[in-house]
């Protein structure tokens, strides 16, 4: 049986992972990266060639200073790589005025939006339906929502973002290993033994950063926290593409019912194709088990319910489909811990919908935590007890 040593092995490299490792390998700690297939991929939770990205996190104030430095690493990372990794085309954010509105877990998300961008200083105008219009007759608005724009939003290119920070980790020294499931980890005299598929590792420490396979890994109080659910993203042609052009159009979420499922999201057009999609929580699937396959059927329910009438010029039929995962809590906060009994080995996971976005700066957050004891954002809202 093969043995390598590092001080810290990260488990799991899509988007925290690759962070983690990343910024283990600026720290110059000898680290070595793991994953069960060969990053970026499409069977995790980090691919889909967009995600959105916006301060204004209203899901809570702990999550403000994350995205925030998230920003400030992708252009540092733009500048080390050469790499495209976030265009920041504004956000705006649409809901019932008479309702609630929940969003991974967040009561009223707009006006929940509106308070942590006043609270945190950054820039924001609220909008009325006919306003909105106005500026995007793309889009068709009863007259009774409210809507919330940003202009610091814009979209993160998931594969790209995983690409680079992997390279950036490897050319710092890191070793990386691929289509190398792990089987166990467990913490024994003095340091962690990890058993993979080839082998097995011993580390100082190790980050588990796997996404739907976390359970497999972190054990029970993992398991009994989260649950992953299958997500199908769409995209559509459109009549008039540059209408869509990330020029004149932005990221959006859209609550336009009273129900958790009365939601859509959305992207410029790129290509002539518009990214679009909705969240379902309905039934629990296990990683391995997952249905990968989108019929049409699945297709052409999503357009009726939550796109026809709602957006100009987006014609019916899907051009294509991908299934990503969440891993999400019950409610739908991250969890960031050391596993109950076991202080060598740490989790970080359940970013339930919205994780992307905060991953840059949760990986150096997590990298100063396993090696100083602490980090300069506080990760203490993300404990299993919290």
């Amino acid at each position: 049986m093969e043995t390598r040593t590092a001080d810290v092995a990260v488990i799991g490299l899509g988007a925290v992972g690759s962070a983690v490792l990343y910024q283990l390998a600026r720290r110059g700690v000898r680290a070595v990266g793991i994953d069960r297939f060969n990053p970026p991929h499409e069977m995790g939770s980090s691919h889909g060639e967009s995600r959105i990205t916006r301060l204004t996190a209203g899901e809570g104030a702990s999550y403000a200073p994350l995205v925030r430095r998230s920003h400030d690493i992708w252009r540092q990372l733009e500048a080390a790589t050469g790499e495209s990794l976030m265009r920041l085309v504004g956000g705006l954010f649409i809901s019932k005025a008479a309702t609630a509105a929940r969003h991974h877990g967040a009561a009223n998300f707009v006006l929940a939006s509106a308070e942590i961008a006043e609270r945190f200083g950054i820039p924001c105008e609220r909008l009325t339906p006919d306003e909105v219009m106005r500026r995007y007759p793309q889009m068709v608005l009863n007259g009774d929502e409210v809507a919330l724009f940003e202009p610091s939003a814009g979209m993160l290119f998931p594969e790209a973002c995983v690409a680079a920070q992997l390279a950036e980790a490897r050319r710092l020294g890191c070793a990386i290993r691929t289509d190398e499931p792990v089987l166990r980890v467990t913490e024994i005299a003095g340091a962690v033994r990890i058993e993979t598929a080839r082998g097995a590792i011993e580390a100082g420490q190790a980050v588990i950063a796997a996404g739907p396979w976390i359970a497999d890994l972190a054990g029970e109080a993992f398991a009994r926290r989260t649950k992953v659910y299958r997500q199908v993203l769409q995209w559509f042609a459109c009549d008039d593409p540059p209408a869509f052009a990330p020029e004149r159009f932005p990221v959006f979420i859209w609550m336009y019912g009273d129900r958790d499922s009365d939601y859509l999201y959305g992207f410029p057009a790129s290509g002539g194709e518009m990214k679009l999609a909705t969240e379902y929580f309905v039934t629990p699937t296990a990683p391995d088990a997952v249905e990968r396959g989108v019929a049409p059927g699945e297709s052409a329910e999503m357009f009726a319910r939550h796109v026809a009438g709602r957006l100009r010029g987006v014609r019916p039929l899907a051009t294509r489909a991908k299934t990503c995962l969440y891993t999400v809590t019950p409610d739908s906060r991250f969890i960031v811990d050391r596993l109950p009994g076991q202080a060598r080995i740490a989790a970080v996971s359940a970013c339930s919908g919205h994780g992307f976005k905060h991953s840059a700066a949760l990986g150096e957050a997590v990298a100063e935590w396993v090696t100083t004891g602490s980090s300069t954002i506080d990760l203490s809202p993300f404990r299993l007890n919290s």
